[in-house]
């Protein structure tokens, strides 16, 4: 008997015009977290697809208890149980809890006597008794699309472990649930060890990686570099090995000076009562305002409200002195406002197009030759110019966007609305789910804004992130402005203080 459940070994897999892995190779315990670390683009994503069925190896072998398998698709993979959350997540938003986690394998029953038919009964009962035991409280039919985003995540990861697998896959599994989520995947975790499953856990968060990780597999640029204990490596030791040199600095010298107030907010309040209320703020040209608070704190919501996304019922926003109505997205567009969602599959990128596309989308009218033609020249110089200026790795302008990294996604994402040349850029968790070199990257990217006179409002959890790139910081808790830091005064307490405010 193998010591290990499942090994891959010499795994090779290209794509059109790049090599995503190169003889690579994994080796899973059972009762085992096995930590999966590379920059984006290293590969993590993609092998964990060969394993699970997505991708066919070009080369390469998988072994499970030390024999041969070949894994054909996501349902054979789920039924030799290897189970997988995504990290872009995929959930059916009309359907309920218990159809989701069930998708594919409801149990049945036959009415009167011969006609096959779902048995709701039995799949809400099971839904009910899962979600209890991984101390998950939703209701089972309740439809998907209510959920938050990091519900959402919940219920993927419940899915997952419903299946009854030997090897558990988690692909970014933290990067959009609250510390009390984390806990509670934590404590899933130790339970499935205790019974034997291998995790598979893909993270970009250190912290995480060195409590829960019992080995640490390392990639760069689709290649194997190493396999380690846990209690080995460091933060340090780990950056070194993922990106191949030290990163000294973790985020960039700015060299920004706010200047005067170019975007004013007063007394701004939601259409629901439940979500943001009397909110002001300034903005000033040149400065990072940083947005912080817990989850649920309804800082999305409020931005969304100011691009026009949601309705409000009073507040009036002042651009450059004068007030200005918003109250659809394409209003902002033409004021010179972007906004870059947090959501970045579900409403960034447009999977199906290239590299080109979701550069140009936002500003194709202005490459019209009399009024009705687009110039593809001028369009493909203004995309080649943001692939340079953004430093997105793509094998080419006409690559789909769906096969690039994250963090290359993203660029692609800040691309496309540089090319409107806005003066203020509402950037929503920008760095959420990507590396800490592409996140170095993205960070130099918003420094150099600032620096041109950009104003960037930039909402993040991560409040070392807060601390590290913001002039200031607004706080909000439960809808309502608690707060405002200086950047120079701000500590992660002093942040909770006003973030911890409820009424």
């Amino acid at each position: 008997m193998s010591e290990y459940v499942l090994e891959m070994t010499g795994v090779s897999k290209s794509f059109p015009g790049v090599k995503a892995l190169d003889n690579v190779q994994l080796k899973l315990r059972p009762g085992k977290v096995h930590a999966l670390m590379g920059e984006n683009g290293a590969g993590k994503s993609t092998l964990m697809k060969c394993m699970f069925g997505i991708y066919k190896m070009d080369e390469g072998q998988i072994l499970m208890d030390g024999q041969p398998v070949t894994i054909d698709d996501p349902m054979d993979a789920l039924n030799k149980g290897i189970a997988m959350v995504h990290q872009e997540l995929q959930p059916i938003p009309a359907r309920t809890v218990g159809e989701n986690i069930f998708l594919g394998r409801y149990p049945m029953k036959k009415a009167l006597g011969f006609i096959p038919m779902v048995d709701h009964a039995k799949m809400y009962a099971d839904t009910a008794d899962l979600l209890k035991k991984v101390r998950m409280n939703f209701d089972p039919k309740q439809k998907v699309g209510e959920l938050s985003v990091s519900q959402m995540q919940s219920v993927e990861i419940a899915k997952a472990v419903s299946a009854n697998c030997r090897v558990l896959i988690l692909d970014e599994p933290t990067s959009s649930l609250t510390a009390n989520e984390v806990e509670a995947l934590f404590r899933i975790i130790e339970d499935l060890k205790a019974e034997g499953v291998a995790v598979v856990y893909i993270s970009h968060k250190m912290d995480e990686i060195l409590r829960i990780g019992d080995e640490v597999t390392i990639m760069r640029d689709g290649r194997y570099i190493g396999t380690w204990e846990a209690d080995e490596l460091t933060t340090d030791k780990i950056i070194t090995l993922m990106v191949g040199r030290e990163l000294t600095n973790l985020y960039p010298k700015r060299e920004n000076v706010p200047g005067e107030v170019v975007f004013e907010v007063k007394d701004f309040t939601s259409i629901n009562p439940r979500s943001f209320r009397n909110v002001s703020f300034q903005l000033r040209r040149g400065e990072i305002l940083g947005v912080g608070g817990l989850v649920g704190a309804q800082r999305t919501e409020l931005m969304e409200g100011l691009f026009g996304i949601r309705s409000h019922t009073t507040g009036q926003i002042f651009y450059k002195g004068q007030e200005i109505t918003i109250t659809r997205p394409k209003d902002a567009i033409d004021q010179g406002i972007a906004m870059l969602t947090e959501d970045r599959r579900g409403s960034g990128i447009m999977g199906v197009l290239s590299v080109a596309d979701n550069i140009s989308i936002s500003s194709l009218n202005k490459y019209l030759d009399h009024g009705y033609f687009i110039n593809g020249k001028k369009v493909e110089q203004l995309v080649q110019d943001n692939v340079k200026k953004m430093n997105i790795k793509t094998p080419s302008s006409k690559t789909l966007i769906k096969s690039l990294s994250g963090g290359n996604q993203q660029k692609v994402l800040v691309g496309r609305w540089l090319a409107n040349n806005p003066d203020v850029l509402i950037l929503d968790e920008p760095t959420r789910g990507i590396d800490v070199g592409a996140k170095y990257e993205i960070y130099c990217i918003i420094a150099d804004l600032a620096k041109e006179g950009k104003s960037i409002i930039m909402i993040s959890s991560e409040m070392s992130e807060l601390i590290g790139m913001s002039d200031r910081i607004m706080v909000m808790c439960d809808g309502r402005v608690t707060g405002f830091v200086e950047g120079s005064e701000a500590t992660q307490e002093n942040i909770m203080t006003y973030a911890t405010q409820f009424e």
